[in-house]
């Protein structure tokens, strides 16, 4: 196994790849560790493992002279293998279990506590490539008034949202809410819009999606991210833009983010929340 002081713990998706390309035009490569069944996309892991052996794994990381770990990618909640637990991760499964119990926050709370106590530092994708997350600017475009008063609306909502641990975007269209992020996730939530939503005024604010991190989140891990695919579900929705919480947000390929966002006639904003 490569030996490396930084560690992925990796998901599904595209952000593994963009992160550890972004720590080797650094000069760093990182070891790059896949929960088993949700592989990243471009991505060849080094190691797999299951959460039935997670102490294992953690020595494994150690022994490869790792003192460092981030989190990148999608997962959902594994079904877990009782005969597959060694005895020092049995003793861990009480204390997962009621951190699932207590939502999405509390769990990636636990799971990074977990990491603490073993040693290792828990970085956030910010500290590793700042490049990912902007901070406030207009990249592309430039929102209307109205579309500022959506934006506004949007990052009301999605601060409620936050706080009770239920998503984290929203599109609002002339200070209407025309759909909120839950458990499907942004692109569901963008093809209902482009499929169902109806303006009030048809010549009205055409309407925007807003992303940020939850209230008191962690942001070491989940961060929401944006990329291409969601610039191109925005313009099938219609949509006048994209904003998000300027240095709370992850762009995953902005030079292909500008490209479709200018071509579609979007604004994407990093606002100052």
């Amino acid at each position: 196994m490569t030996v490396a002081s930084t560690a992925l713990i990796v998901g599904s998706g595209a952000l593994p790849r963009h992160l550890a390309e972004a720590l080797r035009r650094k000069g760093e490569t990182p070891v790059v560790a896949a929960l088993e069944g949700f592989p990243p996309e471009g991505l060849v892991p080094d190691l797999c493992f299951r959460i039935e052996r997670l102490v294992p794994f953690l020595r494994e990381l150690e022994q490869s002279g790792v003192s460092r770990v981030a989190f990148a990618g999608a997962v959902s909640r594994p079904r877990l293998d009782p005969s597959l637990f060694d005895p020092l991760t049995a003793q861990m499964v009480p204390r997962l279990i009621a951190a699932m119990q207590g939502g999405d926050d509390a769990t990636l709370r636990a799971v990074i506590g977990l990491f603490e106590e073993a040693g290792f530092a828990v970085a956030g994708v910010a500290d590793l490539a700042p490049d990912l997350v902007p901070g406030a600017e207009t990249l592309c475009g430039a929102p209307t008034e109205a579309d500022v008063r959506d934006v506004a609306r949007a990052a009301a909502i999605v601060e409620a949202l936050g706080r009770v641990d239920v998503g984290q975007g929203a599109v609002v269209a002339q200070g209407l809410c025309l759909a909120v992020e839950a458990l499907p996730g942004t692109d569901a939530m963008l093809d209902w819009v482009a499929e169902t939503a109806r303006r009030p005024d048809p010549r009205g604010a055409k309407g925007v999606l807003y992303k940020a991190p939850k209230p008191g989140q962690d942001r070491r891990i989940d961060l929401p991210t944006l990329g291409p695919a969601t610039v191109r579900r925005v313009a099938a929705a219609g949509l006048a833009g994209i904003a998000w919480e300027a240095g709370g947000v992850i762009l995953l390929d902005r030079a292909a983010m500008l490209a479709e966002a200018g071509a579609a006639g979007l604004f994407l904003w990093a606002r100052e929340p």
